[in-house]
């Protein structure tokens, strides 16, 4: 019996370890990788040389040359010669677990600044009233920035304010000042909560050209719905990030 319970306990482990060996595995040493090559985790920005890379992860040498192939591809490294494999993008993290401005988030790594494309009163269209809840075709701001950190394309702002609090923005300084912060200045209050959907998309030729990033790339698309400290819905945004200069992180508590 306990010889039949040893065979019946190993063949799953062994089924498991073949489907583990058709896995994509450069893949999952690309992830690993990815993690250290975004978190500075190698000195200099240097990988190291493809043989000790393998025999830490326990991978063969063509894994590792067909992981780095896919870091190649975002663009994230790259090969130089006599020097090896070298990081040359640096992603930003913006957090998910605070309500701040893109300029509070981004503070320790650059100047961010505005280049405000389009602000005017409009017609709110029938899902911003119901998002902000206000009446239908009431008037709102639309306001579209541009945002770079130290001259660099970040993202694309889309941004629909009630008019009451929006009519004091079209004289503020929108180039240089997050919109949270004129905001609580405007209602006198502090903003409270938002509600967030992250998603991915393919960058339209509009967006594309703005962020000057290849057409149809994908973009790190986020839809935010903020609130002041009394509950009333107040700013109603459609971010558009490149996705290969930024990342989101949070920390997440399980609650039963």
């Amino acid at each position: 019996m306990p010889a039949e319970r040893t065979r019946q306990h190993t063949t799953p482990v062994a089924a498991a370890r073949r489907r583990r060996l058709r896995a994509d595995r450069a893949r999952q040493l690309a992830d690993l990788l990815r993690h250290q090559v975004l978190g500075g985790g190698f000195p200099g920005g240097v990988l190291p040389h493809e043989e000790v890379i393998g025999a830490d992860y326990g991978v063969s040498r063509n894994t590792v040359r067909q992981a780095l192939d896919l870091l190649r591809a975002e663009q994230l490294v790259e090969r130089q010669p006599g020097v090896g494999t070298v990081v040359v993008c640096q992603k930003y993290p913006h957090a998910l677990d605070r309500l701040m401005g893109l300029a509070e988030t981004l503070h320790p790594h650059g100047r961010v600044t505005n280049e405000v494309r389009t602000i005017s009163p409009v017609p709110a269209p029938a899902p911003v009233a119901d998002r902000l809840r206000i009446p239908p075709r009431s008037e709102v701001l639309y306001v579209e920035r541009l945002r770079r950190l130290d001259g660099l394309p970040l993202s694309l702002d889309l941004t629909y304010v009630p008019m009451h609090i929006g009519l004091p923005l079209l004289d503020a300084d929108l180039e240089n000042n997050d919109v949270f912060r004129l905001i609580e200045e405007t209602a006198g209050q502090p903003l409270g909560t938002a509600e967030i959907t992250l998603e991915a998309v393919n960058a339209d030729a509009h967006s594309a050209a703005v962020l000057e990033a290849p057409r149809g790339t994908a973009v790190l698309m986020l839809e935010r719905l903020t609130h002041l400290a009394d509950g009333a819905p107040v700013d109603l945004e459609f971010i558009r990030f490149r996705g290969d200069r930024l990342t989101m992180r949070g920390l997440l508590r399980r609650t039963l």
